[in-house]
């Protein structure tokens, strides 16, 4: 398969649905409008299909769509979508491949998120990198050997969901750290950077169960190349001390001398990753067959 050249990315989410062309390796254009969250299933797809068509799209060599949702990667049907309650099981691969006829490749947004910093930003050049997304929730994207491995069911870099203390890592490694002891992440990370002793100590708890997850991350794939998305990454300097504090503890050492930790300054990371699900499939497509 030649290498696809213009796609476009569709990130898809409970508040705005965003379009984008890219162009080779840049990010010509994009258009948004707000989500119809509560419409039916027609009505978020007729605000998509507004917003593909304001694109040449039989200039198009695929499509990517990137959806907070479990993904069957294989048919493209969307699950359980958060925060669009009517979309509970969507052909969005097959609608949109009837409709405009290109090929349309769909994922769930933490994939995207790592395939975006991949080909587009602090992954460009390594081999394999893993991509984390600290914002309300804790998850992350695997790339081996320069492809997505998503797993049969797009589970794969589901670390947040892995067991931990009284519940699962996403409870401690995630806003929803701050919110289960009734506060509010952003207005910590602000007592934080006024110097506040008790924010400052909350952040510090935060990093220790933070390196612990990066542990297991660690001990599940050999991969020592880890990017960090999401709002809560800009608390970085906050609980980066304790969290390497905790993954020194990790027993290879050989690892931890090559182990790098970079923060995503990509914008339209979503876009970009949606849109990089099109190659990845192009690079799927020319790998030799036994």
């Amino acid at each position: 398969m030649d290498s696809p050249r213009d796609v476009l990315g569709i990130d898809l989410g409970g508040t705005n649905i965003r379009v984008g062309r890219v162009d080779g390796r840049s990010l010509c254009r994009v258009e948004s409008a707000p989500t119809p969250a509560d419409g039916t299933v027609e009505d978020v797809l007729q605000r998509m299909h507004s917003l593909i068509e304001r694109f040449e799209v039989d200039a198009v060599d695929g499509i990517g769509i990137g959806v907070p949702s479990v993904v069957d990667v294989a048919t493209g049907v969307v699950y359980e979508v958060q925060n669009i309650p009517s979309w509970t099981e969507v052909p969005v691969k097959a609608l949109l491949e009837d409709r405009y006829d290109v090929p349309v490749h769909v994922n769930n947004d933490a994939n995207c998120f790592t395939l975006g910093e991949f080909y587009f930003g602090k992954g460009q050049g390594q081999p394999s990198m893993i991509g984390l997304i600290l914002g309300t929730g804790f998850a992350g994207g695997v790339v081996l050997d320069g492809r997505l491995y998503a797993g049969p069911h797009c589970g794969a870099g589901e670390f947040g969901m892995l067991p931990y203390k009284d519940s699962v890592f996403e409870h401690y490694c995630a806003g929803l750290f701050f919110e289960r002891q009734g506060l509010d992440g952003e207005a910590v990370f602000e007592r934080a950077q006024a110097g506040d002793d008790e924010a400052l100590a909350l952040f510090r708890e935060f990093g220790h169960h933070l390196g612990t997850a990066l542990k297991a991350v660690l001990y599940a794939y050999d991969v020592p190349f880890l990017v960090f998305g999401g709002s809560v990454r800009h608390a970085y300097p906050y609980f980066s001390d304790s969290m390497w504090e905790a993954v020194n503890t990790f027993a290879y050492s050989p690892m931890l001398d090559q182990l790098r930790i970079r923060r995503s300054e990509l914008d339209h990371v979503a876009i970009l990753g949606a849109a990089a699900l099109v190659y990845d499939a192009a690079s799927s497509a020319s790998l030799p067959t036994s």
